[in-house]
């Protein structure tokens, strides 16, 4: 463990009381640091990614500049069916993109199962973080349906049309590629457990493209199937499922295990626990515009997150999404210290 005793997010995480509102930020590690830019160099993200003393690098720079409460490991959703061979690459300025999209079962044996070893820079990486941090280090991997809908559209979409066609007009492909990408999601995050991480993250980033019957139709039961094992391999590890878009589905993503919800910054927290419970761990949700703002205006946002939250003690706050390229660091760290503080500028 690396973490102290009481530490905030993990106390946060439980619903327990702890000595500050702990905060981090999705991808507060990357493009809007200069001290990344600095020495990440040209080429692919993962290519970064396959060196662990740069990955390592890259994930306590936030650390140290904002006095966050937590790490994410520097990497990308797209690690596992990359390891694999499956043939997928992160285009600067694009996203993902696979020359050869997946859509038949032919192409599903490209996306063979993730083996530890395919990923042994992930857990050197682990490694090294472990003995340097002293907060929580945050395991994270893309749901089954994100990853998919990148695997199927060969690059980001907004209509998602290939994916949501595949999985009406062939339901058992779908099913067992999403099978295979719970694998993958599985034993890439339980790697990073098992290496020393504290909590996980499972992106759905895309998931609000779905309907409701979609999603509980075709992907539930297998972001549900993550979630269990995990649970069953790493008992009493917090996990935080997160979604952009994602009010119409907050229900259904809420029964797949127990998690944390992460919220984006449409959905406000109160209203979140009206609709889930009174008891229920929310992550988040301040609009990433506000920060680019600049520093009044994305303290007047956080002030009103943590009204919103009313001082209830399962709360981590976060950005409603990640970090944006342009984001200026020194607005975070106001951020930051304003959380720490109890919302007092």
């Amino acid at each position: 463990m690396t973490s102290l005793p009481g530490d905030p997010f993990l106390a946060a995480a439980s619903g327990v009381a702890a000595s500050r509102t702990p905060v981090w930020f999705m991808r507060q590690a990357g493009r809007s640091l200069p001290e990344y830019r600095k020495i990440r160099g040209e080429g692919s993200i993962l290519e970064a990614i396959k060196q662990p003393e740069l990955a390592a690098e890259f994930t306590l720079q936030p650390v140290r500049r904002y006095d966050v409460d937590a790490a994410v490991l520097y990497s990308d959703i797209v690690v596992p069916p990359h390891a694999v061979g499956f043939g997928i690459d992160v285009a600067p300025g694009t996203g993902p993109v696979a020359s050869q999209p997946l859509r038949t079962r032919e192409d599903l044996s490209r996306l063979r199962p993730l083996e530890v070893d395919d990923i042994a820079y992930v857990t050197d990486t682990v490694d090294i973080l472990t003995k340097e941090l002293t907060v929580p280090l945050l395991a994270f991997a893309g749901a089954p349906f994100t990853v998919a809908s990148y695997l199927i559209e060969g690059r980001p979409s907004r209509t998602y049309q290939n994916t949501k066609r595949l999985m009406h007009e062939d339901t058992q492909l779908w099913n067992d590629i999403m099978s295979r990408l719970v694998q993958h999601s599985v034993t890439f995050i339980s790697a990073q457990l098992s290496h020393g991480a504290e909590a996980f993250q499972v992106f759905d980033s895309w998931a609000g493209a779905l309907s409701r019957h979609d999603y509980d139709t075709f992907v539930k039961p297998h972001t549900t199937a993550v979630f269990a094992e995990l649970a069953q391999r790493h008992p009493g590890v917090k996990g935080i499922h997160f979604g952009i878009g994602c009010d119409h589905l907050l229900e259904s993503m809420n029964s797949v295990g127990n998690a944390v919800i992460g919220l984006d910054w449409r959905t406000p927290i109160r209203e979140a626990r009206q609709r889930l419970g009174a008891n229920t761990v929310v992550q988040g949700n301040l609009d990433p515009a506000l920060v680019l703002a600049g520093t009044d205006i994305a303290l007047a946002g956080a002030r009103d997150v943590l009204a919103d939250n009313a001082g209830h003690p399962g709360h981590i706050f976060n950005l409603g999404h990640g970090v944006q390229p342009d984001t200026n660091p020194d607005v975070l760290h106001a951020v930051v210290d304003f959380v720490h503080s109890g919302g007092h500028s």
